[in-house]
C-alpha cells in the first residue's frame, strides 16, 4: 500500500523504507525496480549507504546514487554497463538522465520521497518530481517520510497515492526529543564568536554541529575555529560535490570533531556521534530548529542543543518553537551536569 509516514528526528524512517524495499524487490537484471529521491546530495549518498549496508547478504541487488555535481557522462555511462536495481538521487540529475533515456522508470515498483515536506514545498522541486513521478508505471508502491508534515502539505502528499495509510504526529509536542536538552543564550551579534569559544572550551562533547545561515559565514566562521585550534571543518553548497563529500564523510568517520554548516545537512543527516548541536544564527522557522537539533540525541540517546538569541526575529523564533513544540527552552545556566547531555 501506499504510505505516508511522519516520526520524529533520528527514530529510524530511513530503515523503514530501506528495509522494506529490500523485502520486496524482486531484482532483474537491466531493470530499475526502486526510485528514491530527496532534496541534498549528501542526504542522497546517505540513503545509498543504507542500502547498501542492509543488502549486505542480498548480492544481487546493486544500488546507485545520482546527483548533480558530478559529470553526467559517468552516471550515463553506470547505467549503461551496471544497471542498479535501486537508484537514490536529487529530482534535477534523476530527471535529466530520464529525459535523455539513459535512465529507464516504467519497471519502477517503489516510488519513495524522503523529505517530501521540503521537496513539495519548492516549486521547482516539485515540478521535477511530478515530472519523474509521470514516467513510472500506475501501479507502483508510494512512500512518503518527514520529521515535519503540516496540514497544508499532506493534500499535496494525497495526490501523488491511492487510498494511502497516513502516519501522523498530531501532537506536535511529542516531535521534540526526550533525550535533548535545549537551552538559549541571549548575546549581541558581535558577542558571538568570543561566546562559541568559551562553550567549546567548557563542554564535553564527541562531535558538535554548529548551524550557521550563509556560505559566507560558515566559510569565515570555520576559519576562525581553525585559526583557534580547534578541530573543525564546514560543509556549505559554495563547494564543488567531491569536496563537500569528502568533508561529509571524514566528519562521518570522526576524523573532525566540530563541523560548522548551513542547513545543507540540516535533515535528515545521521552522525551518531553528535551530541550537541549549536545555533550560531538562529533558523527560520520552527521547523528548522527541529530538524537542526535532530542532528543531536537520536534515537532516544543524550544530546545538547543551544542556540544564541541576538535579535527580536531571533526571540520570535524562539517563542514559535516553545508554543508550538510545548517545550520550554530556558536560558543557559552558567553550570550544565555533563551527565544530562553525554551518554554514560
Amino acid at each position: 500500500m501506499d504510505v505516508i509516514c511522519q516520526a520524529k528526528s533520528g527514530m529510524g524512517k530511513t530503515a523503514v523504507f530501506v528495509l522494506s524495499t529490500l523485502q520486496q524487490i524482486e531484482p532483474v537484471a537491466g531493470q530499475v525496480a526502486a526510485m528514491v529521491i530527496c532534496h541534498t546530495r549528501e542526504l542522497a549518498y546517505q540513503i545509498c549507504h543504507e542500502f547498501e549496508r542492509f543488502s549486505t547478504y542480498l548480492p544481487d541487488i546493486k544500488v546507485a546514487v545520482f546527483y548533480g555535481g558530478v559529470n553526467i557522462k559517468l552516471h550515463k555511462e553506470l547505467l549503461k554497463n551496471e544497471c542498479p536495481h535501486i537508484v537514490v538521487g536529487t529530482p534535477g540529475r534523476i530527471l535529466a538522465l530520464a529525459r535523455d533515456k539513459n535512465l529507464s522508470l516504467r519497471n519502477v515498483r517503489h516510488f519513495i520521497l524522503d523529505e517530501c515536506d521540503k521537496m513539495l514545498e519548492s516549486l521547482d522541486m516539485r515540478r521535477d518530481v511530478q515530472a519523474i513521478f509521470k514516467l513510472t508505471p500506475h501501479d507502483k508502491q508510494v512512500m512518503m517520510f518527514s520529521a515535519t508534515l503540516s496540514k497544508e502539505i499532506r493534500p499535496i502528499c494525497k495526490k501523488f497515492m491511492q487510498d494511502p495509510m497516513e502516519i501522523y504526529v498530531d501532537d506536535e509536542a511529542k516531535l521534540t526529543l526526550h533525550g535533548l536538552v535545549q537551552h538559549y543564550i541571549k548575546l549581541g551579534e558581535p558577542e558571538k564568536n568570543r561566546k562559541l569559544n568559551d562553550l567549546l572550551d567548557a563542554l564535553d562533547f564527541n562531535q558538535v554541529v554548529i548551524f550557521v545561515k550563509s556560505v559566507s559565514r560558515a566559510a569565515e566562521l570555520n576559519k576562525l575555529l581553525v585559526d583557534c585550534n580547534f578541530p573543525s571543518i564546514c560543509i556549505h553548497s559554495g563547494m564543488t560535490q567531491e569536496e563537500r563529500l569528502t568533508r561529509y564523510k571524514g566528519f562521518k568517520e570522526g576524523h573532525k570533531r566540530i563541523l560548522v554548516a548551513t542547513d545543507l545537512v540540516g535533515r535528515g543527516i545521521d552522525i551518531e556521534r553528535v551530541n550537541i548541536v549549536i545555533n550560531y544564527d538562529m533558523p527560520d522557522s520552527a521547523d528548522t530548529y527541529l530538524h537542526r537539533v535532530g542532528r543531536a540525541g537520536r534515537f532516544g540517546t543524550k544530546g545538547l542543543a543551544i542556540t544564541f538569541v541576538s535579535s527580536a526575529s531571533d526571540s520570535d523564533v524562539l517563542n514559535q518553537v516553545q508554543e508550538r513544540f510545548e517545550v520550554d527552552i530556558k536560558e543557559l545556566p552558567e553550570q550544565i551536569d555533563t551527565s544530562t547531555y553525554m551518554p554514560s
